[in-house]
């Protein structure tokens, strides 16, 4: 009996390395023997020997090499020799792997399968989790428990997927790295070394629980893609039960409250036939929906908008807030990140600088109506972050309508578009700041239109300077409407 020493649980190359070896020197499966690391030899087994010099390389068919590495990582303790039990007999039984009834082949294209599977889980199961390190600096930690030796075939994939993070992914044998540059191993860990939450987990659990359909729940169906082995790595498992046991109330509810808009297609649908006005200049029975009789009742109807995609990802509507008889509506662009949490508009940073120009004016923000463009926040995922993306020109167009209901409901005196989305949103039509800004334009007999920039702009200058002057324009600009509208003073 001969053994051959490999250096980790699924270590490919030192098995195939063993196995060129073992056939060179004639050794059937039942004379070889694997041990993995420090691992103690049978009592009787002799190293395996080097090769011949210039032995010949034994030949396999093109698709054995991918099949053993999938066997070496399979948890089954006989994995080694019987990935080289099949290396042996096709030597002599060139399509064996052709043979599906075969007892070996049978029992390869399982294991094989089970492999595929763990790694597939791993990468869907994996969470992330940021601590500080002084080292690294920002440093995202995993904890996961595979059941087959899938870190090094499945690591890989983190490392392209996660390219510009530096991550770590701890299993108990084996320890992945990712640097910014290259992947190593290392030793496995335990579970206590992974941190138990961060910074950004609450932000998950509400995006989680906000795209949870009860009407869609299958529960046997979700624990076999999603098994309980893997819960207790996953910070969003903790919503399972609750969202579970609400499910049949929530189903319910949104029967009740269903859309009351056609899909963004049936619309387009309605585009091509029309032979009259564009849609957002139809009367709202042959437009999006039944026309609203108040903003409450536009707000109740907005939570349920599927008119364009934007609403799939998005945690929920950001509608508007204010007064109904307020007389000024303000129109931003699109809610942001933390808007899409709270749902409400102008609460995160553009709303801090929107809120200072206007106390800087003397304008109370409670007398104001504050809107958006677009009620659904359009992000791009960048790892754990989102980051604002400009809606085109069709969901502007989708989102007109509820814009319209909100002035016709308020009838203001003085709409006030910030940046050049919220312009084109009200006017219909591409205009640019540089030619409208500051400009009071009548858009009906009783409403006039004030065109400045979005706060965000302000956020976005590179320097204190550009800031400083861009801060004296906007408030000078919020001074105007105070004066158009002195009703908004403060007291």
């Amino acid at each position: 009996m001969f053994d051959a020493r490999l250096a980790f649980p699924a270590d490919f190359e030192g098995w195939r390395t063993a196995a060129r070896t073992a056939l060179t020197l004639r050794l059937p499966p039942e004379e070889l023997s694997f041990t993995i690391g420090d691992e103690a030899a049978g009592l009787f087994a002799e190293p395996l020997p080097a090769p011949p010099a210039n032995a010949p390389q034994p030949t396999v068919p093109k698709a054995f090499p991918d099949l053993a590495r999938k066997l070496v990582c399979h948890a089954d303790e006989d994995r080694f020799v019987f990935a080289y039990r099949l290396l042996w007999r096709l030597q002599s039984e060139r399509k064996l792997l052709e043979i599906a009834a075969d007892k070996d082949v049978l029992r390869a294209t399982e294991m094989e399968k089970a492999v595929r599977r763990d790694s597939h889980k791993m990468k869907a199961f994996v969470r992330f989790r940021e601590i500080e390190d002084g080292e690294l600096g920002r440093h995202s930690v995993a904890w996961f428990e595979p059941f087959h030796h899938t870190v090094e075939l499945t690591a890989p994939f983190f490392a392209r997927r996660f390219a510009g993070m530096i991550w770590t992914i701890l299993t108990p044998e084996r320890t992945a790295h990712w640097n910014g540059e290259e992947l190593s191993f290392l030793p496995g860990a335990t579970r206590d070394m992974a941190p138990s939450d961060d910074d950004m987990e609450v932000l998950w659990l509400t995006y989680y629980a906000s795209i949870f359909n009860p009407a869609r729940l299958k529960v046997k169906a979700m624990t076999a893609e999603m098994p309980k082995k893997y819960w207790a790595n996953m910070p969003e498992t903790a919503l399972v039960k609750p969202l579970i046991a609400g499910a049949e109330a929530a189903t319910r509810r949104m029967l009740e409250t269903r859309p009351t808009l056609p899909s963004l297609h049936s619309e387009k649908l309605k585009e091509r036939r029309a032979v009259t006005l564009p849609r957002m200049e139809k009367t709202p029975e042959v437009g999006l929906g039944q026309s609203p009789d108040s903003i409450a009742e536009a707000r109740d109807q907005a939570a349920d908008c599927r008119a364009c995609p934007l609403w799939e990802p998005a945690t929920q509507t950001v509608f508007g807030k204010g007064p109904e008889d307020a007389p000024v509506i303000f129109v931003g662009e699109q809610p942001g990140d933390q808007e899409d949490i709270a749902g409400e508009p102008f609460v995160g940073p553009a709303g801090k600088v929107f809120d200072q120009a206007l106390a800087a004016a003397g304008i109370d923000r409670s007398q104001a109506y504050v809107t958006n463009a677009v009620k659904h926040f359009k992000f791009e995922p960048r790892g754990k972050r989102r980051i604002h993306a400009k809606p085109n020109m069709s969901e502007i167009k989708v989102c007109r309508w509820w814009l319209d209901q909100e002035r016709r409901l308020i009838a203001p005196k003085l709409i006030v578009a910030l940046g050049a989305t919220a312009a084109q949103a009200v006017l219909g039509k591409t205009v640019t700041i540089k030619a409208t800004r500051s400009k009071l334009i009548d858009l009906d007999e009783t409403t006039r239109l004030l065109v400045t920039v979005h706060p965000s702009y302000i956020l976005r200058l590179p320097d204190e300077a550009a800031k400083e002057r861009e801060t004296k324009a906007f408030r000078a600009d919020m001074a105007l409407v105070l004066e158009t509208v002195p009703e908004l003073a403060v007291g």
